[in-house]
């Protein structure tokens, strides 16, 4: 099934020398883990946040599992949808527990299911129940508060995830450790992720397939070994040329 699709999306932002998205179509099948990867300006993160609704676009329609998210009310479609962002978004003054536990109350989960689940979440994200979920958020490492951010955005099972940049600013140690994590839980779960980043290693790494955009424009779409072997263009192999990947090899 398809999970997410664009039909020709435009979205210009005032005073911007090229649009954001210019005339981008794709379809992105369920189950996949979707890498988006260009430099600052791209149009990655924008794609993103039309498919949540915090940006609208200018014309064209996308459809997510079938359906024009236009015809959705923008709420209801977000608590739908994981979304992990590289500033985390943690209450400062919510326990780990009850910041991982804000959508299930919102959809009336029973206590005893929320920290049940809770648990879960904590121990998938390879954190401790007993010794995490009372803490506050000032009291975690950086790596530790986008785990729970993680968890955060996993609890209500979501058939697709959005992530922008969420490991941009965790040392590399942690940062390696936190994407075979997720890696592990998306081959475990066989939801729909795209994952927004500016590191081709880390595109390459996590995705089944990666998308690679320049100035608003999808200029590949393809397996990470496809992009490697045979990049589309002179932009694309330049860009694999930085991390010294060869294309064409």
């Amino acid at each position: 099934m398809t999970a997410v699709e664009f039909k020709h999306i435009s979205k210009q932002f005032k005073n911007s020398a090229y649009p954001a998205l210019n005339d981008v179509s794709v379809s992105i099948e369920e189950g996949e883990f979707v890498t988006i990867l260009g430099s600052s300006g791209c149009g990655k993160t924008t794609m993103i946040k039309m498919i949540n609704r915090l940006y609208e676009s200018d014309s064209g329609d996308i459809f997510l599992f079938g359906r024009n998210i236009r015809d959705e009310d923008p709420v209801q479609l977000r608590r739908r949808i994981g979304y992990v962002i590289q500033q985390v978004g943690l209450f400062p003054h919510m326990t780990v527990a009850a910041n991982i536990a804000i959508i299930p109350k919102i959809l009336k989960w029973d206590k005893a299911r929320i920290k049940d689940e809770t648990d879960r979440m904590l121990r998938l994200v390879q954190l401790d129940p007993d010794e995490f979920r009372d803490r506050y958020p000032a009291q975690l490492s950086g790596g530790q508060q986008q785990r729970i951010g993680l968890a955060r955005a996993l609890i209500s099972s979501p058939r697709i995830m959005l992530l922008d940049e969420p490991f941009g600013a965790i040392d590399a140690i942690n940062r390696e450790m936190l994407q075979n994590e997720l890696k592990a839980i998306h081959e475990s779960s066989k939801r729909t992720y795209l994952f927004v980043t500016h590191d081709i290693r880390e595109a390459l790494k996590l995705g089944t397939k990666v998308i690679i955009m320049n100035e608003g424009r999808i200029l590949q779409y393809a397996t990470p070994n496809e992009i490697v072997e045979n990049p589309a263009d002179d932009f694309v192999r330049n860009l694999l040329s930085t991390a010294e990947l060869k294309g064409g090899a």
